[in-house]
């Protein structure tokens, strides 16, 4: 049976899980999230090639939060890397290469089960490239050049980070999805949480909407519940036809 689903985080880089606002880090709001007495978190490493160091961040924020059961799932994942995986209670999408993340999750399996975890229960967050892949698509090459791949589409929106002030390539991907098309930019040390009935909650810095009304791209800020969070580098809330 499906557990009752849990907001989705997504940060541009790696700076919020180190970050404190009001004097208590950010990240013990993941941790009050999950029920588990001695949680179990796995790092999903593929995009940036399960580079050692940043695995080793991961168990040091993990450990700010008092989370000690910590696994990184490889690329070519073992059976009990899958089974800690099928069993962990907070799950991390690492940045790097949102592609080569992507087609590493289709040939070993993650990519059905980053799902699966999803709908039973965990708590995913998504760091860069892990971001954009929880979204609706990922994109190779710039904007003159991008062809475009289907990821996760948990979120039903798309997903680019730290591309500001201009976002060039999230503009570019709009037309591509159609009407009614909707993205988000996060710019660099910001984030957002993507709560269960799709609303987004800006963290830290104001993010940039995009949408697609009447073939034309039209630009937002969402602000933070905070009025002096920093801007996201284009300075004020407009709108661009």
């Amino acid at each position: 049976m499906d557990a009752p689903t849990r907001p989705i985080f997504l940060f541009a880089d790696s700076q919020l899980l180190f970050w404190s606002g009001d004097g208590e880090l950010f990240l013990n709001r993941a941790r009050a999230l999950l029920t588990a007495d001695e949680p179990k978190a796995a790092y999903v490493g593929a995009s940036n090639g399960d580079r050692p160091e940043f695995y080793q961040l991961f168990q040091s924020a993990m450990e700010g939060i008092g989370i000690g059961d910590c696994r990184m799932i490889p690329s070519e994942p073992s059976a009990e890397d899958l089974e800690y995986f099928d069993a962990a209670d907070l799950v991390l999408l690492a940045g790097g290469d949102v592609e080569r993340g992507w087609r590493a999750f289709e040939r070993n399996g993650l990519k059905d089960r980053v799902i699966e975890r999803y709908y039973q229960g965990a708590l995913l967050i998504g760091i860069s490239a892990g971001a954009v892949q929880l979204g609706l698509q990922g994109l190779r090459g710039d904007a003159d050049t991008a062809e475009y791949f289907e990821t996760f589409k948990l979120i039903p929106l798309v997903i680019d980070v730290h591309e500001e002030p201009e976002w060039t390539r999230l503009e570019g991907t709009m037309p591509e999805i159609g009407e009614l098309a909707q993205g988000i930019g996060i710019p660099s040390g910001a984030g957002a949480v993507v709560h269960p009935d799709m609303t987004v909650e800006p963290v830290r810095r104001s993010l940039v909407e995009l949408s697609l009304r009447g073939g034309e791209v039209h630009r937002s800020v969402i602000l933070p519940p905070d009025s002096r969070a920093q801007p996201p580098g284009s300075g004020a809330a407009v709108t661009k036809s």
